[in-house]
């Protein structure tokens, strides 16, 4: 588990607060925006990820609260390099045909994320370069992954066992391509440390 917040708590909260938004999604959208902008990216993403629900709704409070402890966490493994970084997915006693959807909805908000801010033309060459170009290919292939009903399910498990690691390395890869993006070192978990309004 990468934090404190488990993802079917915060799907369940999303989904009760009014958000379009599921945990998956939610989480690979974040891991991209901070790997472009940051510390910075943070009020953007709890923004998005709550527009149009109501904000005086003690169930928006709540899951605002979820996001931002998911912040937290997910900043403070990208940004010091922590090898328990891993997406927000559902238990392994789920179903692999849950756990395959929830991993392409992760992928889609990652690339969500990184092609849907305001980018300068560097960042889009640096997006449009090797190692990343290839990183975005592989991640909008796995945002049509789903299981081989023909194989057996310890062949599923490890295939998807593999993908998730790829994920893994692939996020923190593409933290550590970016870093001249995100702005000064300085502004790293004495940021990240405030809490999300």
């Amino acid at each position: 588990m990468i934090s404190d917040v488990d993802h079917d708590t915060l799907n369940d909260a999303l989904r009760r607060c009014g958000s379009t938004w599921d945990a998956s999604q939610a989480h690979g959208l974040l891991s991209s925006r901070l790997a472009a902008a940051g510390v910075d990216a943070g009020l953007d993403w709890l923004q998005q990820v709550l527009e149009g629900t109501d904000e005086s709704d003690a169930l928006r409070i709540e899951c605002a609260n979820l996001l931002n402890t998911l912040y937290q966490d997910t900043f403070r493994q990208l940004s010091e390099r922590l090898s328990s970084f891993v997406p927000l997915l559902p238990n392994d006693s789920d179903s692999a045909s849950l756990r395959t959807a929830a991993l392409a909805h992760w992928c889609e908000g990652f690339l969500h994320g990184l092609v849907s801010g305001d980018h300068g033309e560097a960042l889009k060459q640096r997006l449009a370069s090797d190692p990343l170009a290839d990183i975005i290919r592989d991640m909008l292939q796995l945002t049509r992954a789903a299981v081989d009903e023909d194989s057996d399910d310890e062949t599923n498990e490890s295939a998807y066992a593999e993908i998730v690691e790829y994920v893994r390395v692939a996020v923190q890869l593409t933290y550590e391509e970016l870093a001249e993006f995100r702005g000064p070192a300085g502004a790293s978990s004495a940021g990240a440390s405030e809490t999300l309004h």
